[in-house]
C-alpha cells in the first residue's frame, strides 16, 4: 500500500469516525464511510491541505475507491 493510499485512508476514517484497520485501498469510499457528496467535498478539501495539491471536479469524475483517488492525488505531487 503506498504511502498516499494509507494517508488518505487514515485522514478519511479520522475525519468521519471509521475504523481505519478495516479499510481497504480497493473499496468504494462513499460506502466504506458512509458519506453523501456534501461530505466528499469536504474530504477533498481535507486532503488538498494535507497533500498540498489542487484536485479540481473535472479530474474527480468518476473516482470512487482510496485507490484511485490515491492516484489522483500522487498526480498531483
Amino acid at each position: 500500500m503506498s504511502d498516499t493510499v494509507h494517508t488518505l485512508m487514515a485522514l478519511a476514517a479520522r475525519q468521519f469516525k471509521a475504523d481505519a484497520s478495516a479499510l481497504k485501498p480497493e473499496q468504494d469510499l462513499f460506502e466504506a464511510l458512509g458519506i453523501d457528496s456534501f461530505q466528499a467535498v469536504e474530504l477533498i478539501s481535507e486532503l488538498e491541505d494535507e497533500f498540498d495539491v489542487e484536485l479540481p471536479d473535472y479530474e474527480l469524475q468518476g473516482v470512487k475507491t482510496f485507490a484511485a483517488l490515491a492516484a489522483k492525488i500522487d498526480k498531483r505531487r
